[in-house]
């Protein structure tokens, strides 16, 4: 503490994202990152605009990069917003869209979920409400069908991996249309899934729904930091409202142009990330076979709980071999960990160290 925080700053409880080791003998599994390079024309795209254009401003509008979106999604450039990454992204979400104070009816988002949500009602004085997941551990839009300030949840949800029917999504949207509240879908894993459970396709008929997307999973750049979010044209400008409140030049000359690169070669990313959903696949029938509990994934990742029971044990023992994998250490997930869908030369090794741990090998 100092004594020159504000309250705001003393009572905040900042986002703690996944370790980033310096170590490169670590297998990372931790931070579910793309295990393969962004593509070829992305590295080109930027190196072109890495000239002497990087002594002026971007373009705030993003105009190269939305209409990328919007022709790969086939929406109006209108309905794109760009932002440094989803992550941004929320946080305008949180601050355009959801009521502050006391006397405001509070936001709802599940229990076990993104943590950064708690973050940011925090950070704006939002009121919240947990809403438990389901004893299988997944979201029922039922359950969100409430007086309330809006709704917020990710598609899949983070850290199970596991999708939302997307019938459901669209029956609560009309609901909350009805209730004059947002819903907020954050689709950040959505390619490792079926691509028929996106809500994109729906957002001219409920203009409360507002999707939100990265570019650091499914197109291997979250090294450059872009995201963007597709909806009514009325929750675009809300957006512009909060980011030029805050930053009008929120995406670089290089993020802008790498992103837009990335958005037209869908046909290699669709290879890439078809091979991390074969491999994530593999995967858990092995671990199914050593006993594990695997939660049924629609993303990069696997949420699982090692046959000891003791999430944290095994957190530790992997660890110990060179495999760090995502730990969290609330009740309901404290004896599961996540692991982020390698190579298939990582997760075999990752499979070898599990089995030697449990004495199978």
């Amino acid at each position: 503490m100092s004594k020159y925080w504000n309250n705001r700053t003393k009572k905040t409880i900042p986002y703690i994202p996944g370790e980033q080791p310096k170590d490169r003998k670590i297998i990372k599994l931790n931070t579910n990152e793309n295990p393969y390079p962004p593509s070829p024309k992305v590295i080109k795209a930027i190196q072109k605009a890495a000239n002497d254009r990087l002594r002026l401003y971007p373009d705030p509008e993003c105009i190269e990069f939305r209409k990328a979106v919007a022709a790969r999604y086939g929406v109006k450039i209108e309905q794109v917003f760009a932002g440094n990454g989803s992550d941004e992204i929320l946080g305008f979400a949180f601050g355009g869209f959801f009521e502050s104070g006391t006397q405001a009816r509070p936001i709802l988002f599940p229990d076990i979920t993104y943590s950064f949500y708690p973050v940011y009602a925090n950070l704006w004085d939002i009121p919240y409400r947990t809403i438990p997941l389901r004893e299988d551990f997944s979201i029922d839009c039922e359950d969100y069908k409430a007086p309330c300030g809006g709704v917020v949840f990710p598609n899949p949800n983070a850290p199970t991996g596991m999708s939302v029917p997307l019938a459901g999504i669209l029956e609560l949207a009309k609901y909350l249309e009805e209730q004059e509240k947002i819903l907020i879908v954050d689709e950040a894993y959505i390619a490792f899934g079926s691509a028929n459970q996106s809500a994109v396709s729906h957002i001219e008929k409920f203009p409360n729904l507002l999707t939100v997307h990265t570019l650091s999973k499914s197109e291997s750049l979250a090294g450059l930091r872009t995201g963007f979010a597709i909806g009514n044209e009325v929750l675009i400008e809300g957006l512009c409202r909060i980011r030029d409140s805050f930053n009008s030049y929120t995406l670089d000359r290089l993020a802008i142009a790498g992103a837009s690169a990335a958005l037209a070669d869908t046909r290699y990313y669709n290879e890439i990330n078809n091979r991390v959903i074969n491999t994530k696949e593999r995967v858990a029938q092995v671990l199914r076979g050593l006993d594990f509990q695997v939660l049924p994934s629609s993303a990069n990742f696997l949420f699982i709980k090692p046959p000891t029971g003791n999430g944290k044990e095994f957190f530790a023992a992997l660890r110990e071999k060179g495999i760090l994998v995502r730990y969290f250490s609330k009740d309901r997930t404290a004896d599961f960990l996540r692991v982020s869908i390698g190579t298939d030369e990582d997760m075999d090794k990752f499979l070898k160290s599990c089995k030697e741990i449990l004495g199978t090998q």
